[in-house]
């Protein structure tokens, strides 16, 4: 079994190494774009590995901008969820409002895969509206010329002395595409069904 599945994602986890490694670090604003929302596509799954072993491997060059763009875009799903089932409260059940909750937190320490319940159920629309804000994350990260030393994402990198340079920027960035993932998603998500009322 490890060879029938193992190998083939091996094989694309090495493709998407070469990948970034050909592109680059030149137009750091492309390359913000592309790590965060790697991070978003597969919810600590292979694509979103193999951003993040690149950006490791860059900080030995001392290229620093790629591991920001990285571990903001990977808080973007779980906090953007979690901001739709506040937004949106009428679209969600009682235990998708509770996952919700439990997401933030995960978001905030970097846990992707707090987001894996709403993605699991309506991979369509969540997986779409977590790369648009892992996107615009990215995006100004790269704008705002972030830079994290430390293999390490969530809020409590900040407690790091020398962690990361703009922490007010940093913060922004990562707010700004959780809140774009959370307004989108909340738009496209359909209203629960509501059950019907049989009368005895």
């Amino acid at each position: 079994m490890f060879y029938v599945v193992g190998q083939p994602v091996a094989h694309i986890f090495e493709l998407m190494k070469d990948f970034l490694n050909n592109m680059g670090t030149t137009n750091a604003l492309l390359m913000g774009i592309i790590l965060a929302s790697m991070m978003c596509i597969d919810l600590g799954g292979p694509i979103n590995k193999a951003a993040y072993a690149f950006t490791v491997g860059l900080l030995t060059t001392n290229t620093y901008m790629p591991m920001a763009a990285t571990m903001a875009g990977g808080m973007v799903p779980a906090i953007g969820m979690a901001i739709a089932t506040f937004i949106a409260r009428n679209k969600f059940s009682t235990g998708e409002k509770d996952a919700g909750k439990a997401a933030f937190v995960l978001g905030l320490c970097f846990i992707s895969e707090g987001a894996i319940p709403f993605a699991a159920k309506d991979p369509m629309r969540v997986i779409p509206t977590c790369i648009l804000g892992g996107a615009v994350t990215g995006a100004l990260v790269a704008l705002f010329h972030c830079e994290l030393v430390t293999p390490h994402g969530g809020v409590f990198v900040l407690l790091i002395p020398n962690a990361i340079n703009h922490a007010g920027l940093y913060l922004t960035a990562i707010a700004a595409g959780s809140i774009v993932t959370g307004i989108s998603y909340a738009i496209v998500k359909k209203k629960i069904e509501e059950k019907a009322v049989t009368t005895a």
